[in-house]
């Protein structure tokens, strides 16, 4: 289990952007009638909805003073802007679904995530290897079982829009495995205060 940076040992992390509650009401709502659905599909709760910009792994609680440095850079030059979050769908294909998602129209937030990236290339963490598709997990598929009901009841909201949502900063955070899923816990968020030339960063 990863344990918070202060203890020492390792931390499984990742950086990401938060969504606004309504957007993530709106992703509940739905996430609610495709669970009652029945497929086997392991459904997100809502206070983990989140954008993911980089997966960091397994990393040692020292090297997260650089981490935090080179995500004060990006957050020192990226002003915020807003998220159109906008349909629904499943990776790789819908016969093949491993995980069902939740989109976004293009914007601003691939610009972002790509100087998250390049920002952490810097200090030894490897340059993602292919490109940056925004979405939000709210399910991962188990297993076939009842999983044609779930289509259905996916289809009527395949272009839903789910509302907009601002993104006024980016967040480190630890993940730790439970038997019941995933518990995500912010370590810091970083203002993004390119607009101002003002940085500011914030532990929670």
């Amino acid at each position: 289990m990863a344990r918070d940076d202060r203890a020492g040992g390792r931390v499984r992390a990742f950086v990401a952007v938060d969504l606004e509650p309504p957007v993530r009401g709106e992703i509940a709502a739905t996430t609610e009638e495709l669970r009652a659905a029945g497929g086997d599909v392991r459904w997100a709760q809502a206070e983990n909805l989140h954008v993911t910009l980089k997966f960091l792994g397994s990393v040692a609680a020292e090297r997260l003073t650089a981490v935090r440095a080179a995500l004060e850079r990006v957050a020192a030059d990226a002003a915020p802007f807003e998220l159109t979050v906008k349909g629904l769908g499943t990776f790789p294909s819908a016969e093949r679904a491993r995980v069902v998602w939740v989109g976004f129209v293009a914007g601003r937030l691939g610009a972002l995530a790509q100087r998250v990236d390049a920002e952490l290339a810097a200090v030894g963490f490897p340059l993602e290897g292919r490109p940056f598709t925004p979405h939000v997990t709210i399910g991962r598929v188990r297993g076939a079982r009842g999983w044609s009901r779930v289509l259905a009841a996916m289809a009527p909201h395949g272009d839903k829009v789910f509302g907009c949502s601002g993104v006024a900063d980016i967040v480190l955070y630890r993940s730790d495995l439970h038997p019941q899923g995933a518990r995500y816990t912010a370590l810091d968020r970083f203002g993004l205060a390119g607009a101002d030339g003002v940085r500011t960063s914030s532990m929670r």
